[in-house]
């Protein structure tokens, strides 16, 4: 016999496969219409096509998008149709370079297609002019702004200095993770780097739980895997939250600096946020004010 909570367990069911089926609808009828948008709005010459005498349709035709970006015109057809057809990471990559996508516009493509884009931003929408300045004023207090992957994203002229000449370290390097097991400067920098290392380490696992299936993620975790002493570190499955803590520094121009970090997220959620190490005793704020001082004068 059904139960009451059976029946209830059903409609609910049923209700948010309803709804699921409904918002996948939604999107492919959105992502329609934006490449439809974006075929009708750039000129042939744009994409190195002659003009012609006899075009009739504004913008590309379906078959040159087709063309330009290796797909069959009848897929792409059914794509500006709304059908209900799998798209891979691959062609919708091939179709923002054809389209001529900006940063924004590749970024509604990807999500009108449910799908994780492959291609890491070259770019950080969150390090705005207004935020870079907040660090800026920090100083002599070493800030910066990272993102749940420890990708740092921008610092001021005090953290520029602190652990290394951040200046100096190539822009994809940038990351506390892998300097912490590559950059011999930076290691030795940190009083503590075994401790430092694990608790890294457990809240990097613990924010890659949300992002499983980023391949940006997964290329990091790939490029980790190449240090003996990550992969002992990692093989521990450790979990860490966030939580102010203080650290030691050995700073190569001013020597030793006890701080205490802080995390001040820029949202709601696991992700970006500003890092900042202010000095617990006299000492350390009066060479941290030194590092800034050498830091100016670079």
């Amino acid at each position: 016999m059904t139960t009451m909570a059976q029946e209830t367990a059903t409609v609910t069911g049923a209700a948010r496969t309803a709804a699921s089926q409904t918002a996948s609808t939604v999107r492919r009828h959105e992502l329609a219409a934006f490449l439809r948008h974006r075929r009708e709005h750039i000129a042939p010459e744009q994409v190195g096509l002659p003009r012609g005498t006899r075009r009739r349709t504004p913008g590309l035709r379906r078959e040159e998008v087709a063309q330009l970006a290796a797909v069959g015109v009848t897929w792409y057809t059914w794509l500006e149709q709304a059908r209900d057809i799998q798209v891979s990471v691959q062609v919708l990559d091939a179709l923002a370079r054809t389209l001529l996508l900006d940063r924004s516009e590749r970024t509604h493509l990807f999500q009108l297609a449910d799908a994780i884009d492959p291609q890491p931003a070259a770019d950080c929408p969150v390090v705005t002019p207004a935020l870079q300045s907040m660090l800026d004023q920090l100083d002599p207090i070493p800030a910066c702004l990272q993102n749940a992957r420890y990708d740092i994203l921008a610092y001021n002229r005090t953290y520029g200095m602190l652990l290394c000449d951040l200046d100096a370290v190539p822009p994809e390097d940038r990351n506390c993770m892998i300097l912490s097991y590559t950059h011999e400067e930076w290691r030795s920098s940190i009083v503590h780097l075994e401790k430092t290392q694990r608790l890294m380490a457990a809240r990097f696992r613990g924010s890659m739980a949300d992002h499983l299936a980023d391949p940006t993620w997964k290329t990091l975790l790939k490029r980790l895997h190449t240090s003996p002493e990550f992969c002992e570190v990692w093989d521990r499955h450790e979990v860490l939250g966030a939580s102010p803590r203080r650290k030691e520094f050995r700073n190569a121009h001013v020597g030793r600096l006890t701080v205490d970090h802080t995390d001040l997220w820029l949202g709601p959620s696991r992700g970006p946020r500003m890092v900042t190490y202010a000095p617990v005793d006299e000492e350390s704020r009066q060479r941290l004010e030194r590092l800034h001082a050498i830091a100016l004068e670079k």
